[in-house]
């Protein structure tokens, strides 16, 4: 596995075994893969308030990247529609533009246009430029404790794999190990897994609604993933842990060597070994 800026002539690794990951903030990422240009929950906005109901949520940091530098996005991986930190009021008028946003059933139902449920354990597949497919697969996330999805809502993670290519877990927003256990049954081996972080907290519930530190470094370690990228763990007042905490909790599991930390605006290309899709 070799990890390098995407502008490093040293990648040798045939581009098809490759993905470039570009972070823009939050749980915004661009992800290159196979040709296909894929972003993760679109977030847009200026630093600011965003209420829901009755609380407020509060964006501290704008994206390291504005939504017209973005360029062609062929699908957007959405978890949820239903919290401005996954999807913001720019981020809506982004999905105007994209040919493609598989997500819930509820966000099809709310959004409608181009957005499509992705069931859980089901795919989509999408021609490459190089004639070979990639496969969307849905899979589980639980956004806060058992029993609580009747609050949180219903909220999807995917995985990307496909003849020639490395497999990648995106987690969207997840706060049960156990759903790491279910994919990594299921759908592993995993090769490259963006996990969302930050430790989100409820105080309607007084409950957490995503990883800590310490949870994304055991999902690294359930999913035996080579490289692990945190994501969705800054610029938001929610988020009770920042990227900090993370070095820390990979290296008391010794695990160092598999984290990859990325600053916003950041684009690193990964080189792995490709396997044949997991049967899902």
């Amino acid at each position: 596995m070799t990890v390098s800026p995407s502008s490093d002539p040293s990648v040798l690794a045939d581009v098809s075994a490759s993905i470039t990951v570009q972070l823009v903030g939050g749980p915004t990422a661009v992800i290159e893969i196979g040709g296909m240009r894929l972003i993760t929950d679109p977030t847009f906005d200026p630093p600011g308030d965003h209420p829901v109901g009755e609380r407020n949520l509060v964006k501290t940091t704008g994206p390291a990247v504005p939504a017209d530098e973005i360029g062609r996005v062929d699908v957007v991986l959405l978890s949820h529609d239903q919290h401005p930190d996954n999807l913001d009021d720019a981020g809506r008028r982004f999905l105007d533009d994209v040919p493609l946003v598989l997500s819930t059933a509820g966000a099809a139902e709310r959004l409608g246009g181009v957005t499509c449920e992705l069931p859980l354990w089901r795919s989509h597949v999408l021609r490459r430029p190089d004639g070979g497919e990639l496969r969307i697969t849905g899979v589980p996330a639980q956004h806060g404790p058992a029993g609580t999805e009747h609050l949180t809502g219903e909220v999807r993670g995917f995985v990307l794999s496909g003849v020639g290519l490395p497999t990648v877990y995106v987690s969207g927003d997840n706060a049960a190990l156990a759903v790491v256990r279910d994919v990594a049954d299921h759908a592993g081996p995993v090769d490259i897994a963006i996990i969302f972080g930050g430790h989100a907290r409820s105080p309607v519930m007084d409950a957490y609604l995503t990883f800590s530190a310490d949870q994304v470094a055991q999902a690294a370690e359930i999913l035996g993933a080579p490289t692990v990228i945190p994501i969705h763990l800054e610029g938001w007042k929610h988020l009770t842990q920042e990227s900090s905490a993370i070095p820390p909790a990979f290296a008391r599991r010794g695990l160092r060597d598999r984290l990859l930390m990325l600053e916003a605006g950041e684009t690193v290309t990964v080189a792995a070994e490709p396997r044949p899709p997991a049967d899902v």
